[in-house]
């Protein structure tokens, strides 16, 4: 996935960057990204990149199902912060992409003022799919 199609960095130029206590990428553009140069992120184990994708299949399946009945996509419940993460599907879907290219996720801007009601939790997208696919058959 190319850089042009993540979502913009909210905190390029921010002199108060948290990013700034991570170091880049190796030589060689493997490796993983470290968060005080001393405890660096082992790459994605096959059972992980396997769930990371089978994400993305979910994520395109519950797009087609939802987001023709307004559902702008998922909710998040964070265990860090206590609150509501809304993720809007195109950048979920780079997220994922991120996280399964890179082994991690960037930091992202929030959305702006959502409607809890254009948003549902993935269990509930899992439901969806699973009752309207069977009850198509």
């Amino acid at each position: 996935m190319s850089p042009e199609a993540l979502p913009p960095d909210p905190f390029a130029g921010d002199p108060d960057d948290p990013a700034r206590s991570m170091e880049a990428l190796d030589d060689h553009g493997a490796g993983a990204w470290t968060d005080s140069g001393d405890s660096e992120i082992p790459p994605l184990t096959e059972a992980e990149r396997g769930e990371i994708l089978a994400d993305l299949a979910d994520l395109a399946v519950y797009q087609a199902l939802l987001s023709g009945r307004g559902i702008r996509g998922v909710v998040v419940d964070c265990t860090d912060c206590g609150e509501q993460h809304f993720h809007e599907w195109n950048l979920l879907r780079a997220s994922l992409q991120q996280l399964l290219d890179e082994g991690r996720m960037r930091p992202h801007e929030p959305a702006f003022n959502p409607d809890p009601a254009d948003y549902v939790t993935w269990e509930y997208c899992r439901g969806y799919a699973d009752a309207t696919l069977d009850h198509d058959n």
